[in-house]
């Protein structure tokens, strides 16, 4: 693919990654239900959950809910959850539409490109063998770098940091209201997708370029001249 002559309007583009390039929500919401289940605490309010977590850390979401444990049994809860995750996501894993056409695209076109994702290495793992999105990104920023999880809004300050970006002149891709949050909390515009929760739930972000259900509704002069 031929860049433009032009310079595409962003420096750099930053992605989360469960919900927003992976269609991995459904996965996540079935594997914390079946969590849940599994300690006789079924999840009833799934919607408000998700809305409130998504984006964080297991650690961080775990150490709110069961204050009462060590740090090295919410450990193991979170990696509990983690494996039911995975289980499910090694074969039915899926990318958002227009996701992978989109990263080649800005790729060719001279946009830097990140990962800014909450999750575990080992989920990541499967995504990256899953789509080949290694070969798509710049870099891939997480807590596995001692970061701290979304609304935080360490993981794309350091995804610009490394990209040789300013925050204006980064665009982020989010589909939580926490990641919106963190991303405007950097300094940076976003792009919501309505892949885990309806438009209204990003409302009132004062960051937010644009609302879209995948991306192949996404108008692509937003990101190239």
């Amino acid at each position: 693919m031929r860049a433009p002559a032009v310079p595409p309007r962003w420096g750099a583009l930053l992605f989360d990654l469960d919900g927003t390039l992976i269609d991995s929500m459904p996965l996540h919401q079935s594997s914390w239900m079946r969590w849940f289940a599994e300690i006789g605490q079924p999840l009833v309010e799934d919607r408000r959950f998700f809305a409130t977590t998504a984006g964080r850390t297991n650690g961080e979401i775990l150490a709110d809910m069961f204050p009462q444990h060590g740090a090295a049994e919410r450990e193991a809860m979170a990696e509990r959850k983690e494996v039911l995750y995975r289980e499910e996501a090694a074969t039915r894993l899926q990318a958002i539409d227009g996701a992978l056409e989109l990263l080649a695209d800005a790729r060719a076109r001279g946009c830097r490109l990140a990962i800014c994702t909450a999750a575990p290495l080992d989920n990541i793992a499967v995504a990256l063998q899953r789509f080949g999105l290694g070969d798509l990104v710049d870099t891939i920023t997480s807590p596995a770098d001692g970061l701290r999880g979304k609304p935080h809004p360490d993981i794309f300050e350091e995804a610009a940091r490394r990209l040789g970006q300013a925050p204006a002149d980064c665009l982020v891709f989010e589909d939580a209201p926490l990641g919106v949050e963190a991303a405007r909390r950097a300094g940076m515009q976003a792009v919501a997708l309505t892949t885990t929760l309806e438009a209204d739930a990003f409302a009132d972000f004062p960051n937010l370029v644009a609302t879209v259900n995948n991306f192949t509704r996404l108008d692509r002069t937003l990101l190239f001249p």
